[in-house]
């Protein structure tokens, strides 16, 4: 064997001594536990919600005779007091939704009337939107009301994403056959929510659009909701900006705040 042959053979051995060492040194990257059917549907109920949580946003309607927007307000705590105000247009400025608890009110400023909601009014519009009242305030919850199970999860439309399908629980007070949630598989955020009625027919859509960055979060930005009945009719809403886990006081979701 020449010098070279020698020196070219310690330099190959050195090389890879050194190359294992790096290796084994190495940080191992923590494969990432996937979320239980439970904790993709809570984390799209409480997707805009923290601790606590103050934004705006905007509301635009479009049916098949008018248009409208409105300016918004709102503010939550936990996952049972939530306040919604409408700032503009100056007609219906200060009409708010108040929950706290299992109690729920709309504020009207022009009669300067509070008007409890009994629970068949859950499902009814919330000021002429597509949206319902349980909508905004999230009474009823997927996790809670409904049986679940991923239905799939892999590749779709060049998307890793995860679905799960939802059916009420006997005794549920919910108007929905089926719920159907769409998510990305490796974020969890949603893609869209599919409502079905009693014979699950399609009744409505909920879509979720313009992911960004909203108080320190990845979220979408825009959630679009679309009757299937009438595919020209939607309400949008824009969230303008949020801060999550800012001080507020439980006395603060209050008759007496409402009607401030």
């Amino acid at each position: 064997m020449t010098i070279f042959s020698k020196i070219f053979n310690k330099t190959k051995y050195l090389f890879i001594l050194i190359l294992v060492m790096l290796l084994s040194h190495a940080p191992v990257r923590a494969q990432e536990t996937p979320l239980t059917p439970r904790q993709i549907l809570d984390k799209v109920d409480d997707l805009f919600r923290s601790k606590s949580s103050q934004g705006l946003a905007t509301m635009a309607v479009t049916t098949a005779h008018w248009k409208r927007s409105l300016s918004l307000e709102m503010w939550s705590k936990g996952k049972e007091k939530s306040l919604y105000r409408i700032l503009a247009p100056k007609k219906e400025k200060g009409t708010a939704t108040l929950r706290s608890g299992n109690d729920i009110w709309n504020y009207l400023p022009k009669v300067k009337r509070v008007i409890k909601l009994p629970s068949s009014m859950m499902a009814a519009s919330w000021m002429g939107s597509h949206f319902t009242n349980d909508d905004l305030v999230k009474e009823s919850r997927m996790a809670d009301d409904y049986t679940f199970e991923i239905t799939f999860s892999g590749a779709m439309q060049g998307q890793e994403i995860v679905e799960v399908t939802c059916y009420p629980k006997p005794d549920a007070a919910v108007v929905w056959g089926k719920v159907l949630v769409r998510a990305l598989r490796k974020e969890y955020l949603p893609l869209f929510v599919k409502y079905y009625d009693e014979d699950l027919r399609l009744a409505r859509t909920m879509t979720f659009s313009q992911v960004s960055q909203l108080g320190g979060r990845l979220l979408p930005a825009l959630v679009t909701m679309v009757p299937e009945d009438k595919p020209e009719e939607s309400t949008i809403i824009h969230y303008k900006k949020i801060d999550f886990d800012i001080d507020l006081e439980d006395d603060f979701f209050s008759l007496r705040t409402l009607q401030r």
